[in-house]
């Protein structure tokens, strides 16, 4: 973050060529571990991040943020350090000292190198070799943490030049830290100061997680201006939804001198689809993005109203985080997840809607559940969820009417097509085969006007 793009307006490429063909780990996890598109932490339990960034390289005093950020519901904090070659770097004993503070908050430490930030078009930044050098110098203190650590390896590496060498300078770099024995999760950003408008992180995504010999790494899109409408948030993530590539949305803010992002979209897509998020950022930002800060002075009593959205609005940390796993048996040192208490300011738009309709569950058959997860001036997203009956099934369809002129103008996670306002829905090949009470979802953005009442669902077995 903290840049403008020099590059005006994101156009969007050709879909991806082919669906990637991933295989499972190569490896038994001693830590956090990638399968099947997914996040799963050191207790085999999938592992969604809910959580901000902390600037910590620039405010190494504000130690009692870690317990701040835990006590309004986050599982990840996102550790902005530095390897010296711009800032003042972080040593091994202030990392070491990082890591502790996440644990004793049952925290998910992210780690990484802020020093890359555009490279090529910033000329102070650092390459991503630098940011490995770093790693390596640090490797000690971070070997037996790998249920606690992911290592993003460098943030926003490249800004808007040179950035073809983000697929090479990655997949070298992920060798590098695989070679000396790191087996942590690792995280890599995307090019074009995070955002990707070119689409080099996503069209080279698989040859990246390819080079990895563990098939651990996860990939980090940050969603400011260019990420401005519902429509470019759900290509983009439901791209890496439907490659099987694990994806989570590394940064992003709810307004930005380069345009204003659709948080709303971003955290409501996320919320159904299982993709973490962490929000830029606690507090202490400057150059003219002060309003990007959560908090008034670092202090969790005096939320900004950026503060009260990602914590506590519609789809917002406090009401979807869970926390890891591996913290189940240990003895809670700050305050647990709370419910969610919106203020005026951030209460979700959508009007109250009856319980939704279902279908009765014949044995064999299915079920399925429509809901409208967040709605906007014009438009909204929906979600639709099947279960299977009493018996397996091998597929399913489903079927709903709009009575309002309502309509979908993207959906993931299946097939989707209609006859006017008559829709259907199939599985897609990853989703179709349900176990008995087994469950899936699927969702959409819809248009609507005036009225966006609920329809009735129907749905059919394979």
């Amino acid at each position: 973050m903290k840049k403008l793009l020099s590059v005006a307006g994101a156009v969007l490429l050709t879909a991806l060529a082919a669906v990637f063909a991933l295989g499972q780990p190569a490896h038994a996890a001693t830590g956090f571990s990638v399968s099947n598109g997914r996040l799963y932490d050191a207790g085999g339990v999938e592992f969604v991040m809910r959580g901000v960034n902390h600037a910590h390289t620039w405010y190494p005093q504000q130690t009692s943020s870690f317990a701040d950020i835990k006590a309004l519901g986050a599982n990840t904090v996102r550790v902005v350090l530095a390897s010296g070659d711009r800032w003042t770097k972080n040593s091994a004993a202030d990392v070491a000292n990082v890591i502790s503070l996440c644990k004793a908050n049952r925290l998910i430490c992210v780690l990484e190198v802020h020093d890359t930030t555009g490279y090529g078009e910033e000329g102070a930044a650092a390459s991503l070799a630098k940011a490995t050098d770093y790693w390596l110098s640090i490797a000690d203190v971070l070997k037996g943490q790998e249920k606690y650590v992911i290592v993003n390896i460098g943030n926003e590496p490249f800004g808007n030049q040179g950035y073809s060498a983000w697929t090479t300078d990655t997949s070298n770099a992920i060798k590098r830290l695989r070679a000396a024995g790191l087996t942590h999760t690792i995280m890599v950003d995307a090019p074009n100061w995070g955002q990707d408008w070119s689409f080099t992180m996503r069209d080279n995504a698989g040859t990246v997680f390819a080079a990895d010999a563990q098939r651990n790494t996860v990939f980090s899109i940050h969603m400011y201006g260019v990420f401005d409408t519902a429509a470019e948030i759900s290509d983009y993530l439901g791209r890496f939804r439907t490659a099987g590539l694990p994806i989570v949305v590394g940064e992003f803010g709810f307004n930005h001198s380069d345009g204003n992002p659709d948080e709303d979209a971003i955290m409501a897509y996320a919320q159904a689809n299982g993709i973490g998020y962490l929000g830029w950022s606690w507090s202490g930002n400057g150059g003219g993005v002060e309003y990007l800060d959560m908090t008034t002075a670092f202090n969790p009593a005096q939320l900004t109203s950026w503060g009260q959205r990602i914590f506590n609005g519609a789809n917002g940390i406090a009401a979807t985080s869970r926390e890891a796993s591996v913290y189940a048996s240990t003895t809670p040192t700050a305050s647990p997840t709370v419910s969610p208490t919106v203020s005026p300011t951030t209460s979700p738009t959508v009007s109250p809607t009856p319980p939704p309709p279902t279908t009765p569950p014949p044995s064999g058959g299915c079920t399925a559940t429509y809901t409208v997860g967040n709605s906007w001036q014009g438009g909204f997203q929906g979600e639709v969820k099947v279960t299977a009956g009493a018996a397996a099934i091998t597929g399913w369809t489903v079927r709903w009417t709009y009575a309002n002129g309502q309509s979908v103008t993207q959906a993931w996670n299946a097939s989707v097509s209609n006859s006017g306002s008559a829709y259907t829905a199939r599985n897609v090949d990853y989703n179709g085969r349900l176990g008995a009470g087994a469950s899936t979802s699927f969702g959409f953005i819809g248009t609507w006007q005036g009225t966006n009442s609920t329809p009735a669902v129907t749905c059919t077995p394979a």
